[in-house]
């Protein structure tokens, strides 16, 4: 099945989830999904100025979900552009925070205040070891992105990291990393116990303060059974270069449950999906799971309403942000920060895919120009001027 097809399959099965009995909030999501890129959204209209074509080109607004198998493509461009800049002349490193599995009942019943402390409990731990004059005795920047999903779509929510070797004093003062070769950042048996001591009293306190939905859940047997586990800290290889940073970014900032790429088939009654198995030596693996279970596993990773899944901590704390890495960038002599550029999504288009979405499609010489918006069945006409509407100004406007 090609993608077009397994899109188009897809958004009818958000839309039995969307008209299901559910969480609301879920079924909302579920209809943006449906109706991404589709008449319901409304359109942006354009006319081409060619004088022999004058062709009409609809461009269907899309849902602009961040679970959307469909959206966010340009908008990671942007957004990795943005934080490569910020990157500083030092090694970095990949961490990767694991929840054990004792704790998944009780996120599912309180997802932001769990998630939230598994963001806080993995930024200090890092921030407490970098702290430490033995590993680097400053403070190190830190990005941080919670997934909540395995291949398999099953829930298990961790945070990546990326962790700057180098750092800086409460004056902002460089800090070099301390190991020049970048192969080594803290001791991961220091960091679990430092991770597991900060996620568990954090836990405690939440418990304590009444906060939590615990209804069905011994609350404390499963914090003395998660206390005697060792918990799951991985530090994978240091990134070589800052284009190795650049490309793990890609992959993984703005990385969804699943893609339409992943999606084999869909059926009458069953999805078929590519996964890798990881503890089988990465090999690549197909699953079949009914049109229910895939909308339910699908459904595990749709975040709180406005929750913030990538995060900053460190130098890259967005309080003074801009003043101290410029700081910090004076001392290592580099170029002051440069002022961040909103790129227009047709100049993206055609760097990206080679693609000139300026054009008429169909007379491929003429520019399209804008002469109404639509949104949600709401006529908004771009201007009253009978020029712009027959389509006789010239001047162009990129699609949305």
């Amino acid at each position: 099945m090609t993608a077009a097809g397994n899109t188009q399959k897809l958004q009818q099965l958000f839309a039995q989830a969307a008209a299901g009995s559910g969480n609301a909030y879920s079924r909302q999501v579920f209809s943006r999904l449906h109706h991404c890129h589709t008449a319901a959204n409304g359109a942006h209209t354009y006319r081409c100025n060619n004088t022999d074509c004058h062709h009409l080109h609809y461009q269907y607004h899309s849902c602009g979900n961040r679970h959307c198998p469909n959206c966010g493509g340009l908008k990671k461009e942007q957004w990795i552009e943005n934080l490569t800049a910020e990157l500083l002349p030092t090694g970095y490193y990949h961490v990767v925070f694991t929840m054990p599995h004792e704790f998944h009942s009780l996120v599912l019943g309180n997802r932001k205040a769990l998630f939230k402390l598994l963001f806080d409990a993995s930024s200090q731990s890092l921030l407490q070891m970098a702290k430490d004059p033995q590993w680097l005795g400053g403070k190190c920047s830190i990005t941080t992105v919670l997934h909540t999903w395995e291949q398999q779509l099953s829930f298990h929510p961790h945070v990546h990291c990326i962790v700057s070797g180098g750092g800086a004093d409460e004056n902002n003062r460089w800090i070099h990393a301390k190991r020049s070769n970048n192969k080594f950042l803290f001791p991961v048996a220091v960091l679990k116990d430092v991770f597991k001591a900060i996620f568990l009293k954090g836990l405690r306190q939440l418990v304590q303060q009444q906060t939590l939905q615990l209804e069905g859940i011994a609350v404390e047997k499963v914090i003395k059974q998660a206390g005697y586990k060792k918990w799951n800290v991985y530090a994978k290889n240091p990134f070589g270069t800052v284009a190795s940073v650049v490309a793990y970014l890609g992959r993984y900032t703005h990385k969804i449950v699943i893609t339409t790429h992943r999606i084999v088939d869909i059926g009458g009654h069953s999805v078929l999906f590519k996964y890798r198995d990881y503890a089988d030596g990465n090999r690549q693996k197909e699953m079949t799971l009914s049109h229910a279970e895939f909308l339910r596993r699908f459904e595990l990773h749709i975040l709180p309403k406005r929750f913030v899944k990538i995060r900053h901590y460190g130098l890259l704390q967005n309080h003074g942000k801009i003043k101290r890495l410029n700081k910090i960038r004076q001392q290592l002599k580099l170029s002051q920060l440069p002022p961040k550029v909103q790129v227009p999504i047709a100049v993206r288009m055609l760097e990206k895919y080679g693609k000139d979405i300026t054009l008429c499609p169909k007379c491929s010489h003429g520019k399209l120009i804008l002469i109404h918006i639509n949104y949600d069945d709401r006529d908004r006409p771009v201007s009253k001027n009978p020029a712009l509407v027959t389509g006789k100004k010239t001047s162009t406007l990129a699609p949305p």
